[in-house]
């Protein structure tokens, strides 16, 4: 079956509810990625960020664009849900944050050439359909030098146990009544890399993204949330996602614009 990317539509109002299924990609999510990006931030660019311009692709709810807006990152976001980027909106102005929003999508980005200093992609690229060119458009908006942060899920038996199986198949853990991801879509580190050295972008480091709980009970846990008994965002906090020395379920990493 393909991918459901209407479901961003038909749940996005609440990105920030914790009840939401979406907020598992923030409980700890969140901090996971940001701490890993801002080691790699801290090495390129040094640690004052105040008036440098980051552009987040797929921005959801928001999530990581008021990260990037909080350290001084002038955060630009484009997401191709309408409620989705009405949702951020709301709770930017919420926070006194003043992060640009914008609907669009990855394959064609509303922005200028050389525009950003920093691009960042993540849960996105194993949803689009041409890889290349959302590759080929952050490589266009970034300026020479500019930072690509990116993560995405491997396409291994472990990611497909996890993300397809627990996650979305099985009645009684999964987070929608719907695919939300179609493993094939995944992408192994190898091809995103062959793909950014084609399209102007050098790789950097890459590393594991996923839970660092080893505690069955975060199975039970899930089977909970998928019954109203416990937030989906408790869930994340409890799974404790974040940098791996594994990169069979996720990853991420940067890459620089030549």
């Amino acid at each position: 079956m393909p991918i459901d990317n209407d479901v961003y539509n038909r749940v996005g109002e609440s990105w920030w509810d914790e009840d939401n299924p979406l907020n598992m990609l923030h409980g700890s999510l969140t901090p996971g990625r940001f701490e890993y990006f801002r080691e790699v931030l801290a090495a390129r660019v040094g640690g004052d960020y105040t008036g440098m311009r980051a552009l987040d692709i797929g921005s959801g709810g928001g999530f990581l664009a008021e990260e990037f807006a909080k350290v001084g990152f002038r955060v630009v976001g484009i997401d191709p849900s309408a409620v989705s980027v009405a949702a951020a909106r709301t709770h930017a102005a919420e926070g006194g944050l003043d992060i640009d929003y914008r609907l669009g999508s990855g394959e064609r980005l509303p922005v200028q050439d050389k525009e950003f200093d920093v691009a960042y992609c993540c849960d996105v690229l194993e949803h689009v359909s041409d890889l290349e060119a959302v590759i080929g458009e952050t490589a266009r908006v970034l300026r020479p030098g500019g930072l690509f942060l990116f993560d995405t899920i491997n396409r291994t038996r472990t990611s497909r146990l996890v993300a397809i199986k627990i996650m979305q198949e099985w009645r009684w853990t999964r987070l929608f009544d719907t695919d939300v991801h179609d493993w094939s879509m995944c992408i192994r580190p190898d091809e995103l890399i062959d793909v950014m050295g084609r399209r102007g972008l050098r790789p950097g480091a890459v590393v594991g993204l996923g839970p660092r709980s080893r505690n069955p009970l975060r199975i039970l846990d899930m089977a909970r949330a998928a019954r109203g008994r416990l937030p989906w965002g408790e869930v994340s906090r409890r799974l404790d996602f974040g940098r791996t020395r594994s990169t069979a379920i996720s990853y991420m990493g940067f890459a620089v614009r030549t």
